[in-house]
């Protein structure tokens, strides 16, 4: 017996619709990355993207469990001396919320070449619309 491979033009991509209000971030995070990863597939392939589109839609209506809403620092730099910026997860949902969910996610995937074109199939809104109904997206339950 041989080992089956998928071959990038092998693999049918679908397109999920996830409702992120009153959802713990962590929880749909890892969620979102597991199918833009592709592994809830019976066709993964870890050197191959087999993962689908996922499209997050209300990002602003988001929960953090604990005191992390105004605990949670989130930082940047802009590798110049005294230019690091510190952001609460609370401003970061009043101001970018779809920011919140892509870094969570981003934090789950590995860090190569392959999981930044992943990446790139996340669609976050802060609202309920989004652009994405020509693709007749899924709504994915999560349990």
């Amino acid at each position: 017996m041989k080992t089956w491979n998928a071959k990038p033009g092998e693999v049918d991509q679908k397109w999920y619709v996830v409702d992120a209000e009153g959802q713990t971030l962590g929880r749909i995070a890892t969620r979102i990355a597991t199918v833009l990863r592709g592994k809830h597939r019976p066709e993964f392939t870890p050197h191959v993207d087999t993962g689908d589109f996922v499209v997050v839609i209300n990002s602003e209506k988001l929960r953090l469990s604990g005191n992390k809403m105004s605990e949670k620092v989130y930082y940047r730099h802009s590798r110049f001396f005294g230019s690091m910026k510190e952001t609460t997860a609370q401003e970061m949902i009043e101001k970018k919320p779809t920011d919140l969910i892509r870094i969570a996610v981003e934090g789950m995937l590995p860090k190569n070449r392959l999981a930044r074109k992943q990446l790139k199939k996340l669609k976050a809104y802060a609202g309920a619309e989004h652009p994405h109904d020509a693709q007749k997206p899924v709504k994915m339950e999560l349990n």
